[in-house]
């Protein structure tokens, strides 16, 4: 069996511009690599009304446990302006000792170099006591309503069991080895209205100003520290990201004002008590008020064990240094993961992540497939 090549796997992938919801092909990539190596796979189309259909795909080798499962997407954003691109966005073109395309780094070079590792794996153990697969969506980068919430819960109720999931998001500041993540914090956002009369600003007891209850609103949410962090996560934090009153006049008091905010918050809040809390302080000023909020996320932790060991291990072989485990950073999908297995996040450099010339250089890609080997190395050895 040929080892498969990290480098022209990326490339292809990158080669099909799977801006999402389409998927141009990455997946069929993708399935045609791992059936040469022997993996079952399964198509996944999933919808809703009014969504497009998403594609998602779930690939097994082996029947017996434990289920270590690779998670990723093969789903990316949007160029922006490619007249600000130095290299074709689709191309995958190796120039200055790197890959240049959308999705190099976010993640379509993980899921090569996570391939290229099973491919070795394969080659020098042959069979082994356990499962791989690989479960990828074509949802990350959207909504995430037709992709990997769907996946879990197919797997479910196919008795389908992942027990433990890495999944390839690019979680390195600076160089591979550097960070790793075994947590997210959960995300609120909420958008205000609070809601006046219209007037003229000479008789203002003739109106009913709504400015002033907002602000007071924004300030009493913004003077209450929510909590002061804990060993895993930094403190929970409240922004706020707009305010509009939609009043191009000077002598008008508006309707109605609006703020708009998000809630990033570890796992000392829940979603359902940070709404409490928003709803009494916004009761304690009074007045007619609109309040919409949605969580996109709830805080979670892996506390440090097998998963995180066997990272921590691989890095040190293979980097010679101590990856941090981190909870820092936006929402991932291993904030469904979390539900069914421990999850933990390793990946590439995310320095050029939705950025224009994405890239990922062929060292970090040898260096994140050599981690990837020495993972399953270590998570299989002693179980053949």
């Amino acid at each position: 069996m040929t080892i498969i090549d990290a480098v022209k796997l990326t490339q292809d992938l990158i080669r099909c511009p799977s801006v999402t919801p389409a998927d141009a092909g990455a997946l069929d990539v993708l399935q045609a690599a791992l059936g040469d190596l022997g993996f079952a796979c399964r198509r996944l189309p999933f919808s809703e009304d009014g969504t497009a259909t998403i594609d998602n795909l779930y690939a097994r080798l082996g029947t017996a446990a434990p289920n270590f499962c690779f998670a990723g997407h093969t789903d990316v954003v949007p160029v922006g302006n490619e007249g600000q691109w130095q290299n074709d966005p689709f191309a995958g073109e190796v120039k200055d000792s790197a890959i240049f395309g959308r999705g190099a780094s976010d993640m379509k070079g993980a899921i090569a170099a996570f391939v290229s590792a099973v491919s070795g794996f394969i080659e020098t153990n042959g069979s082994f006591d356990g499962s791989i697969s690989f479960l990828i969506t074509g949802d990350e980068e959207g909504p995430a309503i037709n992709g990997t919430i769907k996946m879990l819960d197919w797997l479910e109720k196919n008795g389908e069991k992942l027990d433990y999931c890495l999944v390839g998001e690019p979680t390195n500041p600076d160089k591979v080895g550097d960070m790793a993540k075994i947590g997210r914090r959960g995300s609120l956002n909420s958008s205000l209205t609070v809601k006046g009369v219209q007037g003229h600003v000479a008789y203002p007891d003739l109106a009913d100003n709504p400015i002033p209850r907002l602000v007071k609103m924004l300030g009493g949410l913004l003077s209450h520290k929510l909590d002061g962090g804990n060993d895993h996560f930094q403190p929970s934090n409240l922004e706020i990201v707009s305010i509009d009153v939609g009043n191009s006049a000077s002598n008008v008091i508006p309707a109605q004002a609006t703020a708009n905010f998000n809630i990033r918050f570890n796992n000392e809040q829940t979603d359902d008590g940070l709404q409490d809390w928003i709803r009494s302080v916004c009761d304690g000023v009074g007045g007619d008020y609109d309040l919409n909020m949605k969580a996109s996320g709830d805080a979670f932790l892996t506390p440090p064990g097998r998963l995180s060991t066997v990272i921590t291990d691989a890095v040190k072989k293979v980097m010679g240094q101590t990856v941090e485990l981190s909870t820092s950073g936006g929402t991932s999908d291993a904030r469904f993961i979390k539900n069914h297995c421990p999850v933990s996040e390793f990946g590439l450099v995310n320095k050029t992540m939705h950025k224009v010339d994405e890239c990922v250089s062929l060292e970090e890609l040898d260096q994140l497939t050599k981690i990837y080997s020495e993972i399953l190395r270590a998570f299989f050895k002693g179980r053949k």
